[in-house]
């Protein structure tokens, strides 16, 4: 931009290969490469493409519930209620089956379920401001898995896989090789990034998780942004519903435990901070392949699945300790001590 005194004014900033390599982005990045690099020397079956495509199958049911996580984290919430929210959507998609709704009625009966879900966690969220968004959605959370229960108590509602189309957005795959569900992800998964870093809604989201009193006076409706990121997230656990019933074939109202530790912690692993306003989409994308796939190749070695949390669990601790590390600090000091 150029003014009357002939100087040019840049406003983007020039590219620094020193901040790319010192990005946490860029260190997952590395992470995911070694991860590759050690399931291809445990097994020679990791790298086979059809395997990897099947393997995605295995976690991006729950990755769906990362995309509208990372905006509740970013704006210094949180709900713990999602995995709840799955298991009754689930639950209701298979009783309207089998009462007879046929079943893109009754996909649409799951997708309405969790939007009331989530529509609830807003309101209870805007209108009771002095409770904290962690208690609310554990008592949703205990709300909507006790419905799940009273309606199928231990028992389970079926037949699905008499609807081919249905079972084919889990097991379908285009080209016999991509399957639909990860094609689905992809799109969800750039929509909600461009959203975040590229949009009025996503600025805006980045400054109520900074100071939500601050965003308040600057003119931003924020019970409104929080009502509408609440009501998305109940979406998507209708979605992710929808998914596990077509990888099943089956709904019981079990479906969906501990998916929200998992949706979080790919979020945090991926750098989106749960005290709101930092984080970066694409961070928390990457954690979902790295944590899918480190899954995926202990597994094909028959490693224990309590061996996978020791090593999800240090991850996500190191993930959270590395912001808070002052390294140049340490640094100078060893550099200090040398002189």
């Amino acid at each position: 931009m150029a003014g009357k005194s002939g100087r040019t004014i840049i406003a983007e900033e020039k590219f620094s290969l020193k901040k790319l390599l010192v990005r946490w982005e860029t260190f997952l990045v590395i992470i995911f490469i070694l991860v590759n690099i050690m399931n291809a020397n445990i097994s020679d079956k990791y790298m086979s493409v059809p395997g990897l495509f099947n393997a995605t199958n295995s976690f991006l049911s729950i990755a769906f519930l990362t995309l509208p996580m990372c905006y509740i984290l970013l704006i210094g919430e949180i709900d713990i209620s999602v995995g709840a929210q799955v298991a009754l959507s689930a639950v209701l998609l298979g009783i309207s089956f089998n009462a007879g709704l046929p079943m893109w009625l009754a996909v649409i009966v799951a997708l309405g379920v969790g939007v009331v879900c989530g529509f609830i966690n807003g309101i209870i969220a805007i209108k009771f401001t002095e409770l904290n968004p962690m208690i609310i959605t554990l008592g949703t959370q205990i709300l909507f898995r006790g419905i799940a229960e009273m309606i199928l108590k231990d028992q389970s509602t079926g037949g699905f896989t008499s609807v081919k189309w249905f079972s084919n957005l889990y097991w379908g795959k285009i080209g016999g090789v991509v399957p639909i569900m990860f094609v689905i992800f992809v799109i969800c998964a750039v929509i909600f990034g461009v959203v975040m870093h590229k949009s009025t809604f996503g600025r805006r989201m980045y400054a109520v998780g900074s100071n939500k009193l601050a965003a308040k006076y600057s003119g931003i409706n924020v019970p409104k942004m929080r009502l509408t990121i609440y009501t998305l997230t109940g979406l998507f656990c209708g979605i992710c519903a929808v998914f596990a019933s077509s990888q099943m074939g089956s709904a019981r109202p079990n479906v969906g435990s501990g998916y929200e530790l998992d949706a979080i912690g790919m979020c945090v692993l991926g750098g989106v901070l749960t005290d709101g306003g930092k984080g970066n989409f694409i961070g928390a994308m990457i954690s979902v392949f790295l944590l899918g796939l480190l899954k995926y190749g202990l597994g094909l070695v028959n490693v224990s699945s309590n061996i996978m949390l020791v090593v999800k669990g240090a991850l996500l601790i190191f993930a959270v300790m590395i912001p808070h590390l002052n390294l140049g600090r340490f640094f100078k000091k060893r550099a200090v001590k040398a002189a």
